[in-house]
C-alpha cells in the first residue's frame, strides 16, 4: 500500500487552481469551444469536468454522500460507471455559461482543497489508487492522483489553445510524472522476465528523469536507477509521456517517436502504462 517514498503535491494544488482560473479567464468565446485531447470534449467541456472533481469529492468523501455505486465492482465496471458519470455532467454543464463555470470552480476548488488539507496523509484513503494496482491507498497517494487529474485536465486545454508551458515547469511536471511512474510495475505485471532484470524508463525534460524496474521473485518493483546498463531502455518525450499516460496519445504514435536500446520487447511494455480510469 503505497510503500515507495510519497510525492508531496498537496501544496501545489492552491496555485494549480490559480493557473486554471487565469488561463480560462482569458479565453475567447472561440477558444472555449476548441476541441481538446480528451476525445469529444471542448474546452468548456474539460473546465466542466474539472469542476465536477471538486464537487464530486467534496459531496462524497468531504460530506460522507454517495448518491449511487456501480453495479459492478470490478476494474473494468467502475470504469464504465465513471465514463457515464463524466458524460452525464459534461452534457447538463452544456447549459452553464463560462462565466457561471469560473465562479464555480473559484468556489469549489478551494474548499477541494481545505478538504484535502483536512486529511492525515498516512491513514488510508477511502479510494484506492486502482491504475497503479493498489487495493488499498494511503491519503497522500490519492492527494498525489488528485493531483494529476488536474494536471492533466488543465494542460489538456493549455494545449488546445497553445500555451502548455507553465505546466512543464519543473515545479510542476515533476511531481505529476512521478506519480504516474508509480504505474509502471501494473503496468509489467504480466510480462515475463528473469529475476534480476532491469528496465529503464526515461522522459526527457529537466522536469522529467529516469525511473528504474527491476523484476522481483513474482514482481515488478521500482527501485534507484542503477550505473549499469538495463535489459532495455526507453526514452519518451516529455509532451508524448504525458500524453500517451492520459490516453491523449496512441502507443503506436509513441513508439514511433522514443528511443529504444536494448529488448524492445520489455521496453515496449512501458507503453501500456495508463494513469488515469475513465
Amino acid at each position: 500500500m503505497s510503500q515507495a517514498p510519497p510525492i508531496v503535491t498537496l501544496p501545489l494544488f492552491p496555485e494549480l487552481d490559480r493557473l486554471l482560473l487565469e488561463l480560462l479567464w482569458s479565453l475567447t468565446p472561440e477558444d472555449w469551444q476548441r476541441p481538446t485531447l480528451a476525445r469529444q470534449w471542448t474546452v468548456k467541456d474539460v473546465a466542466a469536468h474539472l469542476l465536477d472533481g471538486n464537487l464530486r469529492t467534496l459531496s462524497m468523501l468531504r460530506d460522507g454522500y454517495f448518491s449511487e455505486a456501480p453495479d459492478d465492482s470490478s476494474y473494468a465496471g467502475v470504469v464504465a460507471y465513471l465514463n457515464r458519470l463524466n458524460a452525464d455532467w459534461v452534457r447538463a454543464a452544456r447549459r452553464l455559461s463560462p462565466a457561471v463555470l469560473l465562479e464555480l470552480l473559484a468556489q469549489s476548488g478551494a474548499e477541494y482543497t481545505a478538504y484535502l488539507h483536512s486529511l492525515d496523509p498516512w491513514a488510508p484513503a477511502v479510494f484506492s489508487v486502482a491504475w497503479a494496482g493498489e487495493t488499498e491507498s494511503l491519503n497522500w497517494f490519492h492527494i498525489a492522483r488528485d493531483y494529476t487529474e488536474k494536471w492533466h485536465h488543465q494542460q489538456q486545454i493549455r494545449a488546445a489553445v497553445g500555451q502548455t508551458a507553465p505546466l512543464m515547469a519543473p515545479k510542476f511536471f515533476r511531481p505529476f510524472i512521478e506519480t504516474m511512474m508509480r504505474g509502471l510495475p501494473h503496468a509489467y505485471r504480466e510480462v515475463p522476465a528473469p529475476v534480476g532484470t532491469r528496465v529503464q524508463v526515461s522522459v526527457r525534460t529537466d522536469a522529467g528523469g529516469t525511473w528504474e524496474l527491476v523484476r522481483a521473485a513474482g514482481s515488478w518493483q521500482l527501485q534507484a536507477p542503477v550505473a549499469d546498463a538495463p535489459a532495455a531502455a526507453i526514452t519518451l518525450a516529455s509532451a508524448d509521456s504525458w500524453q500517451l499516460f492520459t490516453k491523449g496519445l496512441r502507443a503506436a504514435e509513441a513508439q514511433e517517436r522514443a528511443q529504444i536500446t536494448g529488448d524492445e520487447r520489455l521496453a515496449l511494455a512501458a507503453l501500456r502504462l495508463v494513469a488515469v480510469m475513465g
